[in-house]
């Protein structure tokens, strides 16, 4: 067990790439309020629709009043229960919970999602996401025996875990969690690595504010049951919400976020069957390490925390905060994966990198790797360059300062949701030595100043700003791949211009329009990468999603195919005062075998609420569909998939 002094309440607390990071306050319950707008700039989805506002404010009413009803249709299946549209199927089973109006999302959502297949028998899937139906957040698996042509939910048993760590009670109960990844080892065991904390006094009457990084094993069920209780990768006891650490006082406040989860199951590797845990602890003192830690007995116990993210001559910035780990002391969105000859690689986004003059800005992803099973890490190298998604408030209007979204083109505003570009790593399994990597920017070889796209520097919060978000043609986030034949020693990226890098989107009308939230995984000798995609119809300038798979061979000319049946309309769930969803989640996931299975949260279920009027005594209750004052018809968010041959 490794116990950590951190807390984590789902949030980001990163510094960008102007001015210092200002030392927290320790007392955790106006913790989000201390955090400077510098800090806010990668805070996570998670906290600003879990915890109320990105400045740390109690949570608003999302939309009380403001819907236009109709009455809902009568469905074959019933009201919102599971639907495949076509070769599309929907992964969790649940029926659609009737939320109040000013409650979106709460009790009905699911987002964020991961998949994994079992090396033994790639018809076995499990799958996991931030489960919303419960009123608040909780890590949700569903589990398929036939290669994904249908799933049965299962249940996580998160509620409550030992209480060792936790005052010596017998249990600690845990009001939400999320952020999963999934795996599975070469004994068919399927693993779950699950975020879970408390909210503490700002948000409930606990001040409670522990938090902890639990994993669960599926052991002969194929993720239909799982372990009860989950084994401790990283602990926080701060029952008393202060964010005090009597028994360790170096490591008072801090957040902890953005766990990922890799299993090594190449038979015959050294490591074969060992758990990689990776995060991100944001300390007290302003730094940002990422950190790793392992299991050699299929997730009973894990080793000591290291810090993956140590020292490089790329890491120029260190923003005035103390190094005790190396340079490189700003970091994030971190994915561990490994290679068949038991190389651990940790790719992740860095904040340190020297800028050019005041419009400057770009950052950077690099990646260490570990050939003693993560027990020590190389320097970091440099992967390639990346601008980040655009200020959303500056664009879009009306959003909370600090988030970043992916703006549609023309006058409409309604492509609000939280999102940043992050880095998704696979190893060649037949090529050790070919590393792959890929990354989204808002600036590559379709978007660059020829055609009206340029960097403008940074807002006040710290998102980036660029000319030409709302022109047609000008500004689009591409998927670059960057590739490494040494091993992950230098890549192509390390000397290669984004705008001069290649993109994994190279059908003509994607030259135009945004890809985003990019998963990639080794399909035999193939690269599979699946990602949004604003090709389709006209949700270029509508907002509206599509989902697509590329796929090739040769890591240069990429084939890509349109996974989704439909487009799929912004989302609503988590709304603004407008009706526009805030919250999507943060990333996809990909899983690969027989078939490659792109899984995402879709939105093409139309929410349903009690009929205004009804309910009340000689009425009866009776269910309507909404419209948002946006004009979009109020909508869900599932978790679907399909299984498509890679192109």
């Amino acid at each position: 067990m490794v116990t950590l002094g951190c807390v984590a309440v789902g949030a980001v607390v990163i510094a960008a790439v102007g001015g210092g990071v200002a030392t927290r306050s320790a007392h955790a319950t106006s913790l989000l309020a201390n955090l400077s707008p510098i800090q806010q700039r990668l805070l996570s989805g998670f906290a600003s629709t879990e915890l109320g506002s990105a400045r740390g404010g109690p949570a608003a009413p999302q939309q009380a009043g403001k819907l236009t009803t109709k009455p809902a249709q009568p469905t074959a299946s019933g009201p919102g229960c599971p639907t495949d549209y076509g070769t599309n199927i929907r992964v969790n089973q649940n029926c659609l919970n009737i939320s109040d109006a000013d409650l979106q999302g709460r009790g009905q959502a699911e987002n964020e999602t991961a998949i994994a297949s079992d090396p033994n028998d790639r018809a076995h899937l499990v799958a996991s996401y931030n489960d919303y139906r419960r009123g608040d957040a909780t890590c949700g698996v569903s589990y398929s025996l036939n290669g994904g042509d249908s799933w049965i939910d299962a249940t996580l048993p998160d509620g409550f875990t030992r209480g060792a760590a936790f005052g010596g009670v017998a249990r600690q109960y845990w009001q939400a969690g999320g952020d999963t990844s999934v795996g599975w080892d070469t004994k068919g065991n399927a693993y779950l690595l699950c975020q879970v904390f408390m909210r503490g006094a700002g948000v409930t009457n606990n001040p409670d504010l522990s938090s902890a990084f639990y994993l669960y094993r599926s052991t002969g069920s194929n993720g239909a049951s799982w372990n009860f209780t989950g084994r401790p990768v990283a602990e926080l006891n701060d029952v008393s919400g202060d964010g005090s650490r009597p028994d360790a006082p170096e490591q008072e406040g801090g957040l902890l976020d953005k766990e990922y989860l890799a299993v090594d199951n190449h038979a015959g590797s050294p490591y074969q069957d060992r758990i990689y845990a990776t995060w991100t602890l944001f300390a007290d003192d302003g730094t940002a390490y990422i950190y790793e830690a392992h299991s050699d007995d299929y997730g009973e116990t894990f080793s000591a925390p290291v810090v993956a993210s140590t020292t490089s001559s790329l890491c120029a910035n260190t923003f005035g905060v103390p190094t005790p780990n190396g340079t490189c002391n700003e970091n994030q969105d971190s994915e561990p994966f490994t290679g068949p000859d038991g190389a651990l690689y940790v790719v992740f986004n860095n904040y340190n990198n020297a800028l050019s003059g005041s419009r400057d800005n770009h950052n950077q992803v690099l990646l260490t790797r570990s050939t003693d099973g993560g027990n020590t890490f190389s320097a970091p190298v440099l992967v390639g360059n990346f601008y980040d998604l655009p200020d959303c408030a500056t664009y879009q209007g009306g959003q909370d300062p600090g988030r970043a979204c992916v703006p549609e083109k023309g006058p409409s505003t309604t492509s609000i949701f939280r999102a940043n570009n992050y880095p998704s790593g696979a190893v060649n399994p037949r090529n050790p030595s070919q590393v792959a990597v890929t990354f989204g920017s808002y600036i590559n070889s379709h978007s660059n100043e020829s055609n009206g796209c340029r960097p403008r520097g940074f807002a006040a919060d710290g998102q980036n700003l660029f000319r030409g978000v709302k022109a047609v043609g000008a500004c689009n986030n591409d998927i670059l791949v960057s590739v490494s034949s040494d091993g992950g020693s230098s890549f192509t990226g390390t000397t290669t211009d984004p705008r001069s890098l290649t993109s994994v989107n190279q059908d003509a009308d994607q030259a135009t329009t945004d890809q985003f939230w990019q998963w990639a995984a080794f399909d035999g000798n193939q690269l599979a990468v699946s990602y949004y995609d604003r090709q389709y119809e006209n949700d270029e300038t509508t907002g509206y999603l599509d989902f697509s798979l590329s796929g090739s061979a040769d890591l240069a000319a990429f084939a890509t195919t349109r996974a989704t049946t439909a487009s799929m309309p912004p989302p609503t769930q988590f709304p603004n005062g407008n009706g526009n969803g805030q919250f999507l989640g943060d990333y996809t996931g990909l899983a690969t075998g027989r078939e490659s299975h792109p899984i995402w949260a879709d939105t093409r279920t139309v929410d349903e609420f009690l009929c205004p009027g009804t309910g009340a005594p000689g009425v009866p209750p009776a269910l309507c569909t909404a419209f948002e004052p946006s004009g979009l018809h109020a909508n869900d968010e599932d978790v679907y998939t399909a299984h498509l041959s890679t192109p």
